[in-house]
């Protein structure tokens, strides 16, 4: 793994707007724009390095489903803060007939800096984002710039492919809408819907366009219902489902959720046992059932242990994004334990790239590894404005 730095290409904003990626700027607290996409510099792999990397994310994933499994076996929703038991049990239907529900795609964010073991540090895999310039952006830029180099990048057809599979789990007679909230407004998660939409129709299937707030409910029909009161039968959503089970149409949600048995009227993708896994609670149970694994640091929901002396810690918040309510602990400083229910996980400094502190964004569509991302900060959260940056494979 090395980074190189190079010139961005004339024209380059331009260029991958018409790409997709329309927000290729971030607008910083002092008010300047400064660029998201950013081609000043890229990354090399080697093969054998990208190829290793493809099976950590696999077994990753795999170990992320067992312990998906011991938390509705053990019942132990109120370690990820599930309380409300009507959410609970809605989690746990969807887990068991899992194989009837479509589920599409999840991002792991790994440290990793070319030596030692790439280390997960979380899994996003209800409502990631960078998903457009991951598949779309990143890969022409290669095509132009390293014509006879490849990438770590299987993202578009492998989607395309998921959803000719998954087609036949979707209720005959009506289109897949797809939605994102209004409230946002960079346009990333519209154009990360919009994306995925194009994907979905490349596989044959119909679709369609709302916003959350355009979904309405009928209560004559007991149904939800678009802007021109057809039913919503099947729905994809960049929108957390803890915000769907608590917002004031959660009844509702619940009441008419298709968890594949027919008995609902609304399939919503990614599905409910989604919540199992991008919880940050899920670190610390894969912490329990694989201790010591070389992939893997050290985790706890009760406190940091003795992680508060030996090798520091970070304490995150057990639902949010973008590094949002992230704290850092040096080893030896004295903090209390967060008011809100954290995971304490081991410090594992983000490596250094020339000043650059770096993360991976290892992609599964499906069950399998499909294409990397990479981010960029000053710091070591890797926040709202870190940086995206291609790479290739030598």
């Amino acid at each position: 793994m090395r980074r190189h730095t190079i010139a961005p290409r004339p024209g380059w904003q331009q260029t991958v707007e018409s790409q997709g990626l329309i927000y290729p700027l971030t607008r910083h607290p002092d008010d300047s724009l400064r660029p998201y996409w950013d081609e000043s510099a890229y990354y090399s792999f080697t093969l054998p390095e990208v190829e290793a990397l493809e099976e950590i994310v696999e077994e990753l994933h795999r170990m992320c489903l067992t312990a998906a499994d011991h938390i509705v076996t053990a019942n132990r929703f109120t370690d990820l803060g599930i309380t409300d038991p009507r959410v609970a049990e809605a989690v746990a239907e969807a887990w068991h007939r899992r194989a009837e529900l479509p589920s599409v795609y999840g991002r792991f964010d790994l440290r990793y800096e070319g030596d030692g073991p790439a280390k997960l540090l979380e899994y996003n895999a209800d409502t990631p984002t960078s998903l457009v310039e991951a598949a779309s952006p990143q890969w022409f830029w290669m095509e132009e710039l390293f014509p006879d180099a490849d990438q770590w990048n299987s993202l578009h057809e492998r989607l395309v492919a998921a959803w000719k599979k998954q087609a036949a789990l979707l209720p005959p007679g009506s289109p897949l809408y797809f939605a994102h909230s209004s409230a946002d407004e960079l346009g990333e998660d519209l154009m990360t819907v919009a994306y995925l939409k194009e994907t979905a129709e490349q596989a044959g299937v119909t679709t369609d366009w709302i916003s959350m707030e355009e979904i309405g409910w009928d209560p004559l029909s007991g149904r939800f219902v678009d802007n021109q009161l057809r039913f919503i039968r099947s729905c994809f959503k960049l929108y957390p489902w803890e915000w769907l089970t608590t917002d004031r149409f959660a009844d509702h949600v619940l009441d008419t959720l298709d968890n594949g048995g027919g008995t609902g009227s609304t399939l919503w993708i990614e599905p409910a046992w989604k919540m199992l896994l991008s919880n940050k609670a899920l670190l610390a149970i894969l912490w329990e059932l694989y201790p010591d694994h070389p992939n893997l640091l050290p985790a706890y929901l009760d406190g940091p242990r003795d992680l508060a002396t030996t090798t520091g810690y970070v304490a995150k918040p057990l639902l949010g994004r973008e590094g949002a309510g992230v704290t850092i602990h040096e080893p030896g400083t004295t903090a209390p334990l967060r008011e809100e229910a954290c995971c304490y996980q081991e410090l594992a400094p983000l490596p250094d790239f020339d000043g650059n502190r770096v993360v991976l964004g290892a992609w599964v569509v499906e069950d399998e590894s499909a294409g990397l991302g990479i981010r960029e900060s000053s710091g070591l959260i890797t926040d709202e404005y870190a940086r995206f940056l291609p790479h290739v494979i030598r």
